[in-house]
């Protein structure tokens, strides 16, 4: 291999940051995802690194079509969010961020599970310092709880892979299937990194309470490795047809009640990563390009989404719905980038999320999954909802909260633009998008049947939250925290180990004071028995010792010869 690893640059990027300031810190911010990128653009398929440790062969480096496409994306992604945060004056939070961006391009080259874990524990302790840089308290009880998580997430791999290679005899990272209990434990660290239902409140904790530069960063790598590791290893897993249906409908429930609006772009990036899930179950051609596809259009409209949330909560210090409202006024082009974005996860005709999620509901009906489908409709219907009309909506058109600013700075604002112009681009030419794919695309998204269909659930959706809001139906944003599986071990488990305890002082009392009375007694027989005035240590005659010795001696003797 001629190039450079894929993510060697950005982690020697990191190293040199901090000893650096000023304009030459922005200017080598933006140097290290282009000169990154330019090297992947050299990657050929085939161009794998392979090395020995303990007999095993490791492969630090494999490129083909499925690494190579992620491999695009995150450097995509990781300019646009350099460029966001390029005002942000802490040093911490541009390292964490380049380190974070080379873990996440380190485990999707990565061949083996050795070099996999390694990049899977340093993606989680650098993004979490993304979550604590907001130095509050609690952002910092969040990061901690994302941290013991997305690391519990990483001994679950380690542990897979030990069983693994004890059923196959090698490292090597490739379809792994549940059928034995080395990969039914790694299908569960990276349902945990997926936020598969029940294992998904780490995103919806932790990624509200990042820094509004950090939130971008967090939405482009964590879950979307975790799809790209599905796609490798668990492609036609038929349990992730359900989990997917399953992860796409829940979150809209909590979304539509959530007064946190960037909580509720949580919400609907585990209601999207469904999506995908999906996809990958299904398993054919067609499912997992949707996947792939629809997790690059993803990373671009959610972190649209993100960014115009992080430039109001940067110039308001404010991200309840319920205490913004007529920001159109003051901030009229992050209103219209932040329209793109939802027009974008809408799955709106020419716009990225409509030529990707289509192909997955085709190739759930193809595959004779009516049920699954007509979650997946429901689920389209509901993140327009509340990603696509609340979002908007409530941050920028709703009441008139009285917020008078202006557009956040001009970083931020061409971040937006590159990401918006994308979406757009990507809506109109499709075919660009499908080239870099896995597997070659036989699809056209711009039938009649397609494009009728999705306009007219975008219109009977748009008409129900009209109706709603007119006759006060809808959910109010109220100021309030909502718990959803999270109650078990926020509410629940506290609750019981306090029970627990006050239950248990009277029996410790008891128990201490039977222990206490037991003790007492073992030491004054122990001081008839043992001190300075027992049998045992005061002094004998020499005589009387001679008699015991020879005693003793006789005794053994007998035994020894007997």
């Amino acid at each position: 291999m001629d190039s450079l690893p894929p993510y060697a640059i950005f982690l020697i990027g990191a190293l040199f940051i901090p000893a650096i300031g000023g304009r030459l810190r922005r200017v080598a911010l933006l140097l290290i995802p282009l000169l990154s990128g330019a090297n992947v653009i050299n990657l050929e398929q085939g161009d794998d690194w392979q090395l020995l440790f303990l007999d095993y062969e490791l492969i630090p480096v494999r490129v083909d079509e499925l690494s190579l496409l992620f491999g695009y994306l995150f450097h995509l992604a990781a300019l646009i969010a350099v460029i966001f945060s390029l005002h942000v004056r802490d040093t911490t939070q541009h390292v964490a961020g380049l380190v974070y961006a080379g873990s996440a391009l380190g485990a999707v080259f990565a061949g083996d599970f050795i070099t996999l874990f390694i990049f899977w524990e340093l993606m989680a302790v650098s993004s979490a310092f993304l979550i604590l840089s907001r130095r509050t308290d609690r952002a910092t009880a969040a990061g901690l709880r994302y941290l013991l998580i997305q690391v519990l997430s990483g001994v679950m791999l380690l542990a897979g892979a030990v069983m693994r290679v004890q059923e196959t005899g090698t490292l090597a990272f490739e379809f792994i299937g549940i059928g034995s209990s080395g990969g039914l434990l790694i299908f569960l660290a990276f349902g945990i990194k997926c936020a598969f239902p029940l294992a998904h409140n780490w995103l919806t904790d932790a990624y509200p309470e990042a820094t509004p530069t950090g939130a971008v960063f967090l939405s482009a790598f964590t879950t979307k490795v975790a799809v790209y590791a599905l796609a490798r290893g668990f492609p036609g897993t038929e349990a992730l047809i359900y989990i997917g249906a399953v992860m796409t409908c829940f979150p809209i429930f909590y979304a539509v009640i959530e007064n946190d609006l960037r909580r509720v772009l949580a919400y609907s990036m585990i209601n999207q990563i469904g999506f995908m899930v999906c996809g990958i179950g299904i398993g054919t051609a067609l499912a997992v390009n949707g996947a792939v596809a629809h997790a690059f259009n993803d990373v671009l409209f959610k972190g649209l989404l993100m960014m115009s949330m992080g430039a109001v909560l940067h110039m308001t210090g404010r991200i309840n719905g319920s205490e913004l409202g007529g920001l159109y006024k003051s901030m009229p082009m992050t209103a219209g980038l932040c329209i793109v974005g939802a027009a974008s996860i809408s799955a709106f005709p020419l716009f990225s999320g409509f030529v990707s999620k289509s192909m997955i509901m085709v190739a759930v009906l193809q595959e004779g999954h009516p049920g699954v489908w007509l979650a997946l409709l429901f689920a389209s219907a509901g993140v327009f909802h509340h990603a696509g009309i609340k979002i908007p909506f409530f941050a920028f058109f709703a009441h008139d909260a009285g917020l008078r600013t202006s557009e956040p700075p001009n970083n931020m604002l061409l971040a937006m633009w590159i990401a918006g112009a994308l979406c757009v681009f990507i809506g109109i030419y499709p075919w660009m998008l499908y080239e870099l794919l896995p597997f070659e695309v036989v699809y056209t998204p711009y039938d009649a049947t397609h494009v009728i269909a999705q306009l007219q659930l975008l219109f009977f959706s748009a008409l129900a939250f009209t109706w709603l809001k007119l006759t006060n139906l809808y959910p109010p944003e109220l100021r309030s925290v909502n718990l959803d599986a999270e109650w078990i071990y926020r509410k629940v488990l506290p609750d019981a180990v306090r029970g627990i305890s006050r239950a248990s002082v009277p029996l410790a009392s008891a128990l201490s004071d039977g222990v206490r009375g037991q003790m007492l007694v073992l030491g004054q027989t122990m001081y008839r028995h043992f001190g300075p005035q027992s049998t045992l240590v005061r002094t004998w005659l020499s005589a009387r010792m001679v008699l015991w010795v020879a005693g003793l001696l006789g005794f053994y003797l007998f035994f020894y010869y007997s």
